[in-house]
């Protein structure tokens, strides 16, 4: 509970530091119940060495504060801006019956759970890109991610593609997952999540001299794009795609 100034001082107790995004994150993660910031780490898929270094303050955590809000019952805005005190109770964490905890079943099956989101990437003409709600989570093989990529588990997402121009690599509404730590185009031709003038796609990106891409499309019926690289934000890479319907 958080207490004002003066009602602070009159029961003795120590008013809360949450001037700094550090001192917020560890304030939300002990009001969500982790008394432990390994396991909130755990919970978050994160290196706990590496979580640690947020809440000291040491590095930022605006590409990991979606995960770190929704755990801890908090908004990304109030965990990264402050303002004013968040007025929702902590989430409930899941019950999984005789399975225990997510960490037991994660180890038990050697499983990761991949969060799932509903950002309807467009493969056709593009879709406006939607702040990111949770869809879920799917469970991958953890030998298996490690084939798909390095990249830590929190840092990769799954999403839905809408179109057929990405067909036949792709197939309309295949599922795709996205590695968010490939973020910039270092090789040719590759297929990226990215947003383009205000729309959200799945292409192909070939880099052009003077900073500029080509935004290519599998199916031949779609024209290519030329687009500036202020005008282009890359998501991250696509790593793995399902067959779709």
């Amino acid at each position: 509970m958080i207490c004002s100034v003066d009602v602070c001082d009159l029961l003795g107790v120590e008013e809360p530091n949450l001037d700094s995004p550090a001192e917020r994150l560890k304030w939300a993660r002990k009001r969500a119940g982790f008394d432990d910031a390994a396991q909130f780490a755990r919970a978050a898929k994160i290196n706990p060495t590496t979580y640690r270094a947020y809440e000291n303050g040491q590095n930022g955590f605006a590409r990991q504060a979606t995960i770190f809000a929704r755990l801890s019952g908090v908004s990304v805005e109030w965990l990264l801006g402050g303002g004013s005190m968040p007025d929702t109770d902590p989430p409930e964490p899941p019950a999984l019956g005789e399975f225990g905890t997510p960490e037991i079943l994660t180890d038990r099956f050697n499983i990761e759970l991949v969060r799932r989101v509903d950002i309807r990437y467009a493969m056709g003409d593009g879709a406006i890109v939607e702040d990111y709600p949770d869809a879920g989570f799917m469970p991958f093989d953890r030998d298996f991610l490690k084939v798909l990529t390095p990249a830590n588990p929190a840092q990769v997402f799954l999403a839905t593609g809408h179109g057929d121009s990405m067909e036949p690599t792709i197939r309309r509404d295949a599922l795709v997952m996205i590695d968010t730590s490939q973020n910039r185009i270092a090789q040719q031709d590759m297929i990226w999540a990215l947003s383009f003038a205000g729309a959200g796609m799945i292409k192909r990106v070939r880099r052009l001299p003077r900073d500029r891409f080509l935004i290519l499309s599998d199916n031949p019926a779609v024209p290519p794009q030329e687009a500036e690289a202020d005008d282009l934000y890359i998501v991250g890479r696509v790593v793995w795609a399902g067959m779709g319907l």
